[in-house]
């Protein structure tokens, strides 16, 4: 049993607190590990403590990204089986809509429950309670004979997405040094276009059910690699597990480096945040808490309402009425862009900073894509690339930073929650405004992504080099 401090663990109200405790284990096996690494530390250079330090970080972001490949997975299965399941299933048009559509419906409740889920049994217990009615749902798709079990299978899968886009930039951004926040934090996003794209290029090739059965495999290897894996540190230090937390981070910052002041930095803010795990909602009023939620759910609704997954659902249809043969391949095309730029932004932005990048890419996105939106193809390859670059990956870094430890359950439930309805209703008109016109479908977009622009300007911060604990105090 992992020793609590009683400080921590004060709810404030003069009663006892209940006790909370992880779904998986905190990570604190590997303290005997971290004792003997600690006697052979003599003999290793600095070059072999950063190594170390980076193999730590990087396999915990490799397997929690296993979680947003799902996702990425998700989103792009429906577009190369659309007229495959419509044949075999003998559905309408408007039943295989309804099948695209219930993804963000269950990622809704999914961003609903997904904070407090996090909250009460841990960042890598969110992440195995996701996992399993993902893999559940693809099950039941693959085995569909009408569309009640492809109904049912959606919305599962939906609902372990709508976790997993809140769970995992959080876990990322609490476990990562300051100097690497940036660019690990992107890596969910830059998963999200490689799921994306395995889903497009797999789905060349692969039958709709065999593929639904592919779809199982990343959150098959998800399950296991969070037993070989630290808690997040600063979960652990708001829930009272002060031993383990000091453990946790450790492990992850390396077994000879010095982690005693970042250690009394999660301390003093869980001292001060995290006594009582509730707020009265009069004191969302306070600006350390209506600022960061205001940026939070700005970011994420902008993001969506840019337009993106609206024209990536139908981009093939797009290509199809541009008169080009094989949309498939086309399809295909725009997924590897998007894994590209992704890329490129992961190592931008801890150079650039969030706020610059996200100002500079919006910008050109915003501008260029509403001039050529009347030449489809021109305006959707500028859309993508722009939105891989810039509001695809930087929204979710920054509302993972910035959000307060005593309402980031609550406030970045809220604020998934918001990017998901936005997803849906995008998603939804998205077909409409492409019949109406194609070029003033992009105007459209092009003038929320202007919006975006200002919004950026005005109201979001920095976080570029800044530590969780120095941005929650710059709000006060």
């Amino acid at each position: 049993m992992a020793s609590r401090d009683p400080e921590i663990c004060d709810d404030g109200g003069g009663g006892s607190s209940s006790l909370k405790k992880p779904l998986l284990h905190t990570g604190s096996w590997y303290r005997m590990a971290g004792m003997s690494s600690s006697r052979q530390s003599s003999m290793l250079g600095s070059s072999a403590q950063i190594l170390r330090e980076s193999v730590s970080i990087f396999l915990c972001v490799f397997i929690v990204a296993l979680g947003p490949i799902q996702f990425g997975f998700t989103c792009g299965y429906s577009n190369p089986t659309e007229f495959e399941i419509i044949d075999d299933l003998n559905l309408k048009i408007s039943e295989f809509s309804v099948f695209g559509s219930l993804a963000n419906v269950g990622a809704m409740v999914g961003a609903i429950a997904s904070g407090q889920i996090a909250e009460h049994i841990g960042r890598k217990g969110s992440l195995m309670i996701a996992a399993i009615p993902n893999i559940l749902g693809w099950l039941a798709i693959s085995f569909a004979r009408d569309y009640s079990f492809l109904y049912m299978g959606r919305l599962l899968e939906g609902f372990g997405v709508g976790v997993i886009s809140y769970t995992v930039p959080v876990y990322i951004a609490e476990i990562s040094p300051q100097n690497m926040r940036g660019s690990l934090g992107s890596v969910n996003q830059l998963s999200i276009t490689i799921g994306i794209l395995l889903a497009y290029l797999l789905g060349l090739f692969l039958p709709w059910r065999v593929l639904a059965v592919v779809g199982t495999l990343p959150c098959i290897f998800l399950i296991p690699g969070l037993f070989f894996i630290p808690e997040s540190p600063r979960w652990l230090a708001k829930m009272g597990f002060m031993e383990d937390c000091e453990t946790s981070l450790q492990v992850l910052r390396g077994f000879d480096t010095d982690i005693s002041t970042e250690f009394n930095e999660i301390k003093r803010s869980v001292a001060t945040s995290g006594k009582r795990a509730t707020i009265r909602f009069s004191e969302l009023k306070r600006r350390r808490y209506w600022y960061p939620l205001m940026v939070g759910i700005g970011l994420l609704l902008l993001q969506q309402l840019s337009g993106i997954n609206g024209v990536l659902f139908y981009s093939s249809n797009i290509f199809r009425s541009a008169g080009i043969s094989s949309s498939k391949a086309a399809t295909l095309g725009l997924g590897a862009i998007q894994v590209v730029a992704t890329g490129v932004t992961t190592s931008l932005v801890d150079k650039s900073g969030r706020r610059s990048l996200l100002l500079l890419i919006v910008a050109k996105h915003s501008s260029l894509y509403g001039f050529f939106g009347m030449l489809s193809l021109v305006g959707l390859l500028i859309m993508v690339t722009g939105f891989s670059l810039g509001l695809g990956p930087i929204p979710w870094v920054i509302m993972s930073e910035i959000l307060p430890v005593n309402i980031k359950s609550l406030a970045g439930s809220v604020a998934t929650l918001f990017n998901w309805l936005a997803a849906s209703i995008v998603t939804m008109t998205a077909p409409l405004l492409l019949s109406w016109s194609t070029g003033g479908t992009f105007i459209i977009y092009a003038a929320v992504s202007t919006f975006t622009l200002v919004f950026v300007k005005l109201w979001v911060p920095e976080t570029k080099g800044k530590t969780l604990e120095e941005i929650q105090w710059s709000f006060r």
